[in-house]
């Protein structure tokens, strides 16, 4: 019954900056890994960057020291900060959560995403 929203896409012009955010709702027991994905037009779905439970993160070379991801546990909630955008960060952004239940059994869900276009 865990379900992601990702809300914040929207039309940016190339160099601004845009605020994505992630929200779960449902009976979560608790998020381990999450991460924020894209996909562009006519391309496969890439990383854009992860974050741990701990709040440890990995991000796609191409968006290192322009995104920052960042999560609030108590909320279940996750962020993704996007500076200095570039055209070629038009896509669809993702949400997904790796939430474990009292057993330890993983589950994986993923967003209906969200919309990015920066303009040139």
């Amino acid at each position: 019954q865990v379900q992601l929203m990702e809300s914040g896409g929207g039309l940016v012009q190339a160099g601004g900056s845009l605020s994505l955010s992630c929200a779960a709702s449902g009976s979560i027991f608790s998020f381990n890994d999450m991460g924020w994905y894209r996909q562009a037009p006519g391309k496969q779905r890439e990383l854009v960057a992860r974050i741990s439970s701990g709040g440890r993160t990995n991000y796609a070379d191409s968006v290192k020291g322009r995104f920052t991801i960042s999560r609030d546990n108590a909320k279940n909630k996750m962020y993704l900060r996007m500076n200095s955008v570039k055209f070629e960060d038009t896509a669809t952004y993702y949400c997904n959560a790796d939430m474990r239940d009292a057993t330890n059994r993983l589950w994986n869900y993923w967003g209906q995403g969200t919309q990015v276009i920066v303009s040139s």
